[in-house]
């Protein structure tokens, strides 16, 4: 997908000031307590997500991750097609105090590849 310049601006900028993995990181670190996001639109969860992944659309995540993960310490692993909007949203709930989101590179069109179980 071909992305505006304005978008990528705000992209590299929150990058400035997140945590971003690729997925053999993430991999390497499945085992570690985490909560996984799917932030990706209604329409694409419903296409296909990994199993076990929790959706927060990016429309709707910063309204409702304070009821769906009161701990600001869990470690948030955040995906989307492909790294952009969980990188705006890792951004977002950083501001909001959560400490530990991260975003991960590469996002859901790594992930349906990777062999991590899927719902489709």
């Amino acid at each position: 997908m071909k992305h505006n310049e304005g978008f990528l601006r705000l992209v590299a900028d929150a990058k400035t000031r997140v945590t971003e993995i690729d997925l053999a990181t993430y991999q390497a670190e499945i085992e570690e307590p985490h909560v996984l996001v799917d932030v990706r639109e209604e329409s694409e969860w419903a296409a296909g997500h990994v199993k076990g992944a929790i959706h927060l659309g990016k429309g709707v995540i910063e309204r409702d991750i304070e009821t769906q993960v009161p701990d600001k310490t869990t470690k948030l692993v955040l995906y989307c097609g492909g790294g952009f909007r969980s990188a705006l949203v890792a951004d977002n709930l950083r501001k909001m105090g959560y400490t530990r989101p991260i975003t991960l590179d590469g996002g859901w069109r790594a992930l349906k590849d990777s062999g991590l179980p899927l719902e489709l």
